[in-house]
């Protein structure tokens, strides 16, 4: 799944639905993985054997939110992932999505899509790093509000930084040169 969307760095725009078009179906699979496994964890022990799935459930999480950005802009929701990867409220005890999974999901994205930026500039999509930009300040400003411990999620929250300095600085040097029209409501300068 994440191998055929890696492809998203080296397609033009146009092929980009016919590549999400080959991922959902992956996406769907999941269904029958999640619910082999909620049908194996006894009730009340989610928590026990959570480590055992959850770099797999953050992949799946990210890639959704990936298929989701690249067909609609749109940052994807915690049920709406709950929904694409068939996991049901009835299982809470034995199967769920955290939402720490989800956060960490949501920071791979974020990873992702600073690179993105610089790749659509090489092939010549010059509004892309202005749309991305525009998706990772808000979800930036999101995370922000939280209250973060010291933990995993914390440290990766640190690296949105990084990557919001990179999409503002490709961002900046394309309106420097004057390849993108200025966003809704900017003036030219």
């Amino acid at each position: 799944m994440v191998g055929i969307l890696n492809k998203i760095h080296s397609t033009l725009p146009e092929s980009i639905p016919g590549l999400l078009d080959s991922v959902r179906p992956m996406l769907h699979s999941c269904q029958i993985t999640c619910a082999a496994m909620a049908a194996l964890i006894p009730p009340s022990q989610f928590w026990r054997w959570k480590e055992m799935w959850t770099n797999s459930l953050r992949t799946a999480i990210f890639s959704a939110a990936l298929v989701e950005f690249l067909a609609t802009g749109k940052l994807i929701s915690l049920p709406e992932v709950c929904q694409i990867l068939g996991i049901k409220d009835e299982w809470k005890g034995r199967f769920a999505l955290p939402v720490e999974d989800y956060l960490h999901g949501l920071i791979s994205l974020v990873n992702e899509l600073s690179r993105l930026a610089v790749n659509a500039v090489t092939l010549g999509n010059f509004e892309a790093p202005i749309q991305i930009s525009i998706f990772v300040k808000d979800l930036f400003a999101g995370f922000s509000m939280l209250n973060l411990k010291n933990d995993t999620l914390r440290r990766r929250f640190d690296s949105l930084k990084y990557d919001l300095k990179k999409i503002e600085e490709v961002v900046y040097d394309v309106s420097l040169r004057k390849l993108a029209p200025p966003p809704q409501g900017g003036r030219q300068i």
